[in-house]
């Protein structure tokens, strides 16, 4: 399942969620876009995990939660709190990521 913040309500979404893994991007991030194919192929792969993709310039808070200072970030949750992040543009690390949080 993937989901696109719309408001800046990504708490809302974790505390939800037992497992949430999220894409901080923007629409001026060239490496952002080419993510994006990749992680939405992951939300495919990984049922038993909920995949948001968050604009960090248009969600602030949502992007607090993971100390966001460079895009893309990639950041996981688990029953509420906050995991791992990464700051990648490479499928390998992202895909390491993502089992990290989902195999645990």
């Amino acid at each position: 399942m993937i989901q696109d913040v719309t408001t800046d309500n990504l708490g809302e979404i974790v505390n939800a969620n037992d497992t949430v893994i999220v894409q901080y991007s923007a629409t001026w991030c060239g490496n952002c876009r080419i993510m994006k194919p990749k992680f939405k192929k992951l939300a495919t792969e990984n049922g038993e995990a909920t995949f948001v993709i968050v604009d960090a310039e248009k969600n602030p808070e949502s992007r607090k939660m993971a100390t966001v200072d460079n895009l893309p970030t990639f950041a996981t949750f688990k029953k509420g709190d906050f995991v791992n992040q990464v700051q990648t543009n490479k499928f390998e690390v992202l895909k390491e990521l993502v089992n990290e949080v989902t195999n645990n």
